[in-house]
């Protein structure tokens, strides 16, 4: 159905622009009952979309400031891989007292969501150590030598707790602050893993001790080397996974 599916959301509903930020989806403004919002397209599955759609409502319901769902005239919160969702204001975080506060925005969603169950069609990086796909992942199209690099990486993470994690919030793109609130877009990456892997931000703003700083640092980029493969960021990302 396309864009076509945004009349789901009523007779006004329209798209206004497109928006940066989207690669694995079309992103646009909307405005639905008179109010700007944001229209997400893309090619996930019920399942998947489903999954996120509850997991923001659930964050959402705990105080944290998330781009909710909001339903169609019917009460569905996605149609034919179509999400319209709650526009946030606020600009990107600049200092570091800034990513600070995004490290315990993220601690915050780490603490609400332990024992959530996994992203249909997911794998975590531990995971990953015996699969060889899940969603954007194929290890089988990276350098042998390479996977087996990122497995070392991640293998360092076995046995921690798990928990939702955002996916991608060193993007400052994927920040929208104010005064008095952090709030996190873009939950396209969001998954079950392990929490450090959202705590590798700039200037090391959620404070980890060099040791846990250097295993997350080296499983974060061996995760976007392999959910990125192959493009230039992947192979600078693979570049910068040691071996063990």
């Amino acid at each position: 159905m396309g864009w076509e599916a945004l009349g789901q959301w009523g007779k006004d509903a329209v798209r206004i622009g497109p928006l940066a930020g989207g690669v694995a989806n079309d992103v646009w403004s909307v405005r639905v009952d008179g109010q700007i919002a944001v229209g997400r397209l893309g090619s996930r599955t019920d399942a998947d979309l489903a999954w996120e759609t509850e997991l923001l409502q659930h964050l959402d319901r705990k105080g944290m400031h998330v781009p909710v769902p909001i339903p169609t005239t019917d009460g569905r919160l996605f149609v034919d891989g179509l999400v319209v969702m709650k526009y946030m204001e606020g600009g990107p975080p600049e200092t570091e007292a800034d990513w600070r506060r995004v490290a315990d925005t993220l601690r915050e969603l780490h603490r609400l969501t332990r024992g959530w169950p996994q992203r249909p069609g997911w794998q975590s990086s531990t995971d990953l150590l015996h699969a060889e796909t899940g969603t954007r992942i194929d290890l089988a199209a990276m350098p042998p030598e390479g996977v087996i690099r990122c497995r070392a990486a991640w293998a360092r993470l076995v046995g921690r707790q798990t928990c939702v994690v955002h996916g991608n919030p060193s993007n400052s793109g994927n920040v929208r602050m104010t005064a008095d609130r952090v709030a996190l877009i873009d939950w396209d990456e969001s998954h079950v893993d392990v929490p450090d892997l959202d705590l590798v931000l700039p200037g090391n703003a959620a404070d980890l001790d060099d040791a846990a700083h250097h295993i997350a640092a080296q499983a974060s980029a061996a995760w976007e080397a392999a959910v990125c493969w192959r493009d230039e960021y992947a192979v600078r990302r693979l570049a910068e996974v040691r071996a063990v």
